[in-house]
């Protein structure tokens, strides 16, 4: 497998590329298994992943996200709820849900919804924020988002762009080269320099840049999910890929907020 700058995808099980699944082998259908009884046949979540399976998943958890978005962020705009609770409950939980995710490598379906409700918590607290200082930027950034989504897709599925080693290591290495500068730029800010997040000329520049490495790696995830399906990894696994494209959904969606209200500032 590849490797991908998505965290979500980096220690998935290696055994089951090539010959089964998560390390183990699949017994050839019709023949006794051990001790000379034939094997159960496989049960809905240990078939194969498909297509379907992905797409299906991946509504749902985006689905969730923006239900609970809309609600949230439509009660902050109009005053109802404090901005902070929503966006710190949701920010931590959403974090702790990740790395359980990611670390326990766990395709859970309560886990990855659970992580989805609550970034549409921290999402829409932020875009109800920004809703009251620029009319109409959510609505704007949810369009944004989603027709990247969809570029990127149809990329992808064309072949306008290959996903070769070389590339990936080219979106990786400045994935990783822009984590590093929003480090540094979050340390000075503390002593009251922000270049790359005060909404200056270079704060613009900067993310656009963001927004198309964020672009690049859905290439990634899509190679990354068509590959699972390939190896035959069990369907639950559709829950793993749909959460890997969550979180760049999210990434991206946060730049292209910040973008738009850095250009709607007089």
């Amino acid at each position: 497998m590849r490797s991908t700058s998505n965290p979500a995808f980096r220690n998935l099980p290696r055994g089951g590329f090539g010959g089964g699944y998560a390390g183990f082998q699949t017994q050839p259908q019709g023949e006794p298994g051990y001790g000379g009884y034939h094997q159960a046949p496989p049960t809905t979540s240990d078939r194969p992943m498909t297509v379907d399976d992905v797409v299906t998943k991946t509504a749902l958890t985006v689905g969730l996200a923006l239900v609970v978005g809309i609600i949230t962020g439509v009660a902050v705009y109009s005053g109802a709820l404090s901005p902070f609770p929503p966006m710190i409950i949701g920010l931590i939980v959403g974090l702790v849900l990740s790395l359980v995710i990611i670390f326990k490598q766990m395709p859970n379906p309560a886990l990855v919804l659970s992580y989805s409700a609550a970034e549409g918590l921290f999402l829409g607290a932020i875009t109800g924020v920004f809703s009251g200082l620029v009319e109409g930027i959510a609505i704007q950034a949810v369009i944004g988002t989603a027709l990247v989504f969809i570029v990127m897709l149809v990329v992808y599925k064309t072949g306008a762009v290959k996903v070769t080693p070389k590339l990936t290591k080219w979106i990786i290495g400045a994935t990783v080269a822009a984590a590093g500068l929003m480090l540094i730029n979050l340390v000075m800010s503390f002593f009251g320099y922000n270049p790359l997040r005060d909404g200056g000329t270079m704060s613009i520049v900067f993310s656009i840049v963001v927004i198309g490495i964020a672009a690049f790696n859905f290439l990634l995830d899509f190679d990354m999910a068509d590959q699972m399906i390939r190896a035959g990894m069990p369907s639950k696994w559709a829950w793993y890929a749909a959460f890997g494209l969550m979180t760049t959904l999210v990434w991206l969606y946060l730049e292209i907020l910040r973008l738009l209200y850095y250009l709607n500032q007089d």
